[in-house]
């Protein structure tokens, strides 16, 4: 997680864990854990709120810019545009397709006040099209729950502020309630998923095209199942 910069609202939280060893008085094998809380400022405004895009309004920006032979950010290469191509119909098969748990359902329909849910994302983004799909399906299933999607390279300062292992790495969501204060994060893509990645760049050699391979290839036989856990759990919290 990346370090996040200062903005006017204090919102969260770093939890630190201090262990604490004392000879005589506790056995060397117990660790006495030190809850250290800081307060760290938000990098996103209302005005991010405000600018933010429905994910109608996504889809629909996505087609235009395929229409002129663009994608979303400045990188309009042959390769960019297929990616965004194939991702208009990853999100083309979710949105016909999903049907969200019953436990999915319950856990989103208890959100009983405002929260926003703000995204980062692109639309080359192989890992936003396979999940971005839900993500909004979830959100229209509770009327407290006000979606709206960023782009990552227009708003380095938000993904700056929620990096992964030092990337910027989208999807990246975040829940926020009224005031901006977060209530919590997910992204960028099913654990599953990323440890693949965590795998293959540890193993050396890392390629991004078999990468895309394996990992596509696993979301098509997940279903959304992991997704749909994850974000339960998230809502638990």
């Amino acid at each position: 997680m990346g370090e996040r910069t200062s903005g006017t609202n204090c919102i969260t939280y770093w939890l630190r864990y201090l262990n604490i060893y004392s000879k005589g008085l506790v056995s060397p094998f117990f660790s006495v854990k030190i809850l250290i809380m800081e307060t760290i400022q938000s990098a996103i405004t209302q005005e991010h709120i405000k600018n933010g895009m429905s994910y109608e309004a996504y889809r629909l920006l996505i087609d235009q810019l395929l229409e002129e032979n663009k994608t979303t950010g400045d990188n309009h290469s042959e390769s960019m545009l297929d990616y965004a191509k194939l991702n208009m119909q990853r999100m083309n098969k979710w949105d016909k397709i999903f049907k969200p748990s019953d436990e999915l359902v319950n856990a989103v329909k208890l959100i009983d006040k405002p929260i926003h849910w703000l995204v980062l994302t692109e639309g080359w983004c192989g890992d936003a099209a396979q999940n971005l799909p839900i993500i909004a399906k979830m959100a229209s299933l509770n009327s407290n729950i006000t979606l709206s999607l960023l782009l990552r390279d227009e708003n380095l300062e938000v993904m700056d502020a929620y990096l992964t292992n030092g990337g910027r790495s989208i999807p990246k969501l975040i829940m926020l309630d009224e005031n901006l204060n977060e209530l919590g994060q997910w992204g960028p893509r099913p654990q599953p998923v990323q440890d693949i990645m965590t795998r293959m760049k540890a193993e050396g050699d890392f390629s991004y095209e078999e990468f895309n391979l394996l990992g596509h290839t696993w979301y098509a036989k997940d279903r959304t199942k992991t997704l749909q856990k994850e974000l339960i759990t998230l809502l638990a919290g």
